[in-house]
C-alpha cells in the first residue's frame, strides 16, 4: 500500500542551527589582564628610558620632590621616625616576601600546587627584575649633607615600592580566587593600597629615592602582576580538554 504524504502543515520542523560554542571561562578576564600588563610595562620602559637618559624634565621634577621633602624629613624627627618604622619593618620587601611565602605554603597544602608554584616564580620574578634594572641603568640615589636614612646599591626602581605592588596584587589575586566576601574583599583592597603607596612614600620622605624611581616600581610592579595572572589563565586554558 502506498504511502500518504505528511501534509505541509504537519510537517516536522527542521532542525535548529546548534548554538554558537560560548566562551571558555576566563577568556575575557586574561584579555583584560594582559592589557593591563601591555599597558603597565609600556608605560614603564617610557618612564625607564627617560631616566637612563637624564631628561631634564624628569630630573628636574624628581630633584624639587627630593628637596622638598628632605627638609620635612630633617625638621620633624618624629615624622621621620615613623616612616622609617614603617619602610623598615611593615613594608620591608623581606615582609612582602614572607607574606607571599605563607601564601604559597596555604595554597600548596589545599592541593593547588601549580597556583602556588606560579605566585612563588612571579615574587621570585619581580626580585629578579628589580635588581637587574638597579645594576642596568645605575642611576645614583640622593645625596644629602644631613641624611635621615640610607640605602646601597643603585635607586631605579625602588625596590621597596616593587616588592609591596607585587606582593599585594599577587595575594589579592589568590583572595579573589577563593571567592572572599565582599566586606573581607574590599578591606583587603583597602590594606593593599595603603601599604603599596604608603612604603613609596616612606621612601621619598626618608630621601633615599627619586619620585621617578617609586613610580617605577609601581609600575613594574602591577605590570609583572598583570602578566603573571593573564599568562596563568592562558596556560591553565589550554590545559582544559
Amino acid at each position: 500500500m502506498r504511502s500518504q504524504p505528511i501534509p505541509a502543515a504537519q510537517a516536522p520542523d527542521p532542525p535548529s542551527p546548534a548554538p554558537p560554542p560560548s566562551p571558555r571561562p576566563g577568556g575575557t578576564r586574561w584579555t583584560g589582564a594582559g592589557r593591563t600588563a601591555v599597558l603597565l610595562a609600556g608605560a614603564a620602559g617610557v618612564l625607564t628610558v627617560l631616566v637612563a637618559t637624564r631628561w631634564g624634565p624628569l630630573i628636574a621634577f624628581d630633584s624639587a620632590v627630593a628637596e622638598g621633602l628632605h627638609r620635612r624629613a630633617v625638621a620633624e624627627p618624629g615624622i621621620t621616625w615613623v616612616n622609617r618604622l614603617l619602610t623598615d619593618w611593615a613594608w620591608d620587601p623581606w615582609t612582602m616576601r614572607l607574606l607571599t611565602a605563607v601564601a604559597v605554603v596555604v595554597v600548596w597544602l589545599r592541593g593547588e600546587r601549580l597556583l602556588a608554584a606560579w605566585v612563588a616564580a612571579a615574587s621570585a620574578l619581580g626580585a629578579g627584575v628589580s635588581q637587574g634594572l638597579k645594576w642596568a641603568v645605575g642611576r645614583e640615589r640622593p645625596q644629602w649633607p644631613d641624611p635621615v636614612d640610607s640605602a646601597h646599591f643603585a635607586a631605579f626602581p625602588s625596590g621597596h615600592a616593587m616588592a609591596a605592588t607585587v606582593a599585594c596584587g599577587l595575594l589579592l589575586w589568590l583572595m579573589w580566587r577563593r571567592g572572599v566576601g565582599r566586606r573581607l574583599w574590599w578591606a583587603a583592597v583597602a590594606v593593599a593600597a595603603v601599604s603599596a603607596a604608603g612604603v613609596g612614600i616612606t621612601r621619598l620622605w626618608l630621601g633615599v629615592h627619586w619620585s621617578s624611581d617609586v613610580l617605577g616600581g609601581w609600575l613594574l610592579g602591577g605590570a609583572l602582576v598583570s602578566f603573571s595572572i593573564a599568562l596563568f589563565r592562558r596556560v591553565t586554558l589550554s590545559r582544559e580538554p
